[in-house]
């Protein structure tokens, strides 16, 4: 069952955007994503500057120009893609619903809520890994929650679809599906809670 909630993207009517609204919007999640991958230093180095750049993202998306979000209708086309109807085909009806239409699953639905188990959560779409089991924590909003991201893993674009609550998007890097939100409430030592939908994962134990 599917509800509308401040953790994933509700349904709402696509505003006008220019060329230079895209390249407003692009610039600030370019440089995110940029530190997320990496780049010189140390490993320590690159860990803290990528946590900083998310935290940075979360906070400022305020900032950016609400006609600058991404547009609702546009095709969600990664590395892995599939044509509407083969999506409906290769997905259960609630993973299509969240991860190819941006719904939001009811709170508490998912049984990885209380997923306590080692191991790595994946994207239900593509099976790409995009979460350690290390860095889940109970947030207690009622969706499986993350201070961190593997690396790579994800992809940022801001959502103006609730247009009094700015929120930054979190899509699997490799087929683009939406998996939820993330916030800049979260727990040490990111400060980041990536807030996400069950029936956009799914789990697999670490072998023993």
């Amino acid at each position: 069952m599917l509800a509308a909630s401040h953790c994933s993207r509700l349904d709402a009517q696509p505003a006008c955007r220019n060329v230079a609204a895209r390249r407003h919007r692009t610039a600030p999640l370019a440089a995110a994503q940029t530190s997320a991958t990496g780049g010189g230093g140390s490993g320590g180095e690159q860990r803290a500057s990528r946590r900083a750049a998310l935290a940075a993202l979360v906070a400022g998306v305020a900032a950016i120009p609400q006609r600058a979000g991404a547009d609702e209708k546009a095709p969600r086309e990664g590395e892995v893609r599939h044509s509407d109807a083969e999506w409906r085909q290769l997905l259960p009806p609630d993973a299509y619903a969240v991860l190819r239409q941006a719904r939001t699953e009811k709170r508490y639905s998912s049984p990885l809520v209380d997923e306590k188990r080692s191991g790595t959560f994946v994207c239900g779409g593509c099976g790409a890994p995009l979460f350690a089991s290390e860095s889940k924590y109970e947030s207690g909003t009622g969706w499986p929650s993350f201070y961190d991201a593997l690396p790579s893993a994800v992809a940022l674009e801001p959502d103006y679809s609730i247009p009094f609550m700015p929120r930054v998007e979190v899509r699997c890097t490799r087929c683009l599906g939406h998996l939820g939100h993330v916030f800049d409430d979260g727990p040490p030592p990111t400060g980041l809670r990536y807030c996400m939908n069950g029936a956009a994962l799914l789990f697999e134990p670490k072998e023993t």
